[in-house]
């Protein structure tokens, strides 16, 4: 028999205003004494602030040291504070960075086993201190998936801690958190949520609930990225972004991603490129080689971009669809091309070596691909 499971953070809080919740999810979490999960940029732009003026006489922490691609070594230096702080539960304020920082942190406190013995598939199996993520970004969707994304820079790979006990129990999703976004990251995290919504809607894995999920996102995205792109101010686009990344990452968190994920991941762990970029600059190619094996699925793909796609075949109604991704990644001015980041052509054995051992995604990919075949996308794409 052939059934589904779909999972996400036990309560969601959406819009504008949202952020006024908080002080009521932490009564009802008991939390007496959180840690603030930040980065330094945030604090500077008053993010944070909006956070921390609403929790009134509240004791809490803050732990301002997250950065791009974070390593298991700031999960480490995070896990100190908070237990030298005695918190007891976490605030994890950011993009995707902050809340797998504060993922990670809940199953290494309840585990009490070394960080990197975490990585793998069900490894956390008891719940850790209480998390509530709220994202600042519109493109991970973090704050409703099961996994913690960190870079192991010995061996220069992103792994996976991957349990249902990190999932965040309590996400909040307002548009004005999000504004003070550079154009630049509204582009990369809004291209990652687009590529999360495809790679789920493709994904082999992918069944009813994550399919309307994802076609959903797509369309949001599609109409509002430029929107918020050209104006972060508009916070009507901002607030749809904000939902299309929270239910991309519903789509994802529940039928996976594929290659595109799978050949971005090398590209973090070795050159610090930021995730959605990685993501961006691989999407057509590795959309291009997907296509034979969905092209029904990438019709609804186009049409869900706005494309006019009636009396065309299914192919081309497909390569419509690759055509819009290109589209919405050149009006967002994604870089194209990995030769733009100074990446050796010589390091591309590597990055399909690397690439080919992310089994956990290119086996949710529609199309099976040979390290070979991920060598020539790479050679593609530079």
């Amino acid at each position: 028999m052939n059934y589904s499971t779909f999972k996400i953070a036990n309560k969601l809080i959406t819009g504008k205003g949202a952020i006024l919740a908080l002080s009521k999810e932490l009564e009802t979490l008991k939390l007496a004494n959180p840690l603030i999960i930040t980065d330094e940029i945030l604090i500077e732009v008053g993010t944070v602030k909006k956070v921390t003026e609403t929790l009134n006489e509240l004791n809490y922490g803050v732990f301002n040291g997250v950065k791009p691609e974070p390593e298991f070594e700031v999960v480490e230096a995070c896990m100190k504070q908070f237990e030298q702080g005695k918190h007891d539960g976490l605030i994890a304020i950011g993009g995707g960075s902050a809340i797998d920082i504060a993922k990670a942190v809940s199953g290494y406190s309840i585990m009490k086993q070394p960080l990197k013995s975490l990585v793998g598939t069900d490894i956390v199996n008891k719940k850790g201190p209480r998390i509530i993520a709220i994202p600042t970004t519109a493109g991970t969707g973090s704050e409703v998936t099961n996994i913690s994304i960190l870079s192991d820079q010995e061996n220069q790979i992103k792994k996976g801690v991957v349990s249902d006990y990190i999932l965040p129990d309590v996400a909040i999703v307002a548009p004005e958190m999000s504004v003070t976004m550079p154009p630049s990251v509204t582009a990369a995290s809004g291209i990652d949520a687009l590529v999360h919504a495809i790679e789920a809607y493709i994904s082999v894995n992918a069944f009813p609930i994550t399919d309307g999920l994802a076609l959903q996102a797509i369309r949001m995205i599609s109409k509002n990225l430029p929107k918020a792109y050209a104006n972060p101010n508009n916070l009507d686009a901002r607030e749809q972004m904000a939902t299309a990344s929270l239910i991309a990452g519903m789509a994802f968190g529940n039928a996976g991603v594929g290659a595109v994920h799978a050949m971005a991941y090398p590209l973090g762990g070795r050159y610090h490129i930021a995730h959605g970029i990685s993501n961006a600059l691989l999407l057509p190619f590795v959309m291009k080689w997907n296509k034979i094996s969905s092209l029904e699925k990438f019709r609804d793909i186009a049409i869900a971009m706005g494309e006019n796609v009636e009396g065309l075949s299914d192919y081309a109604a497909a390569d419509k669809a690759v055509h819009a991704m290109e589209n919405i990644c050149n009006m967002v001015n994604i870089p194209s091309g990995l030769k733009y980041f100074d990446i050796p052509k010589s390091d591309i054995d590597d990055l399909a070596k690397d690439a080919f051992q992310v089994k956990r995604l290119l086996k949710n990919n529609p199309r099976k691909f040979t390290e070979e075949e991920i060598k020539k996308i790479y050679q593609l794409a530079y």
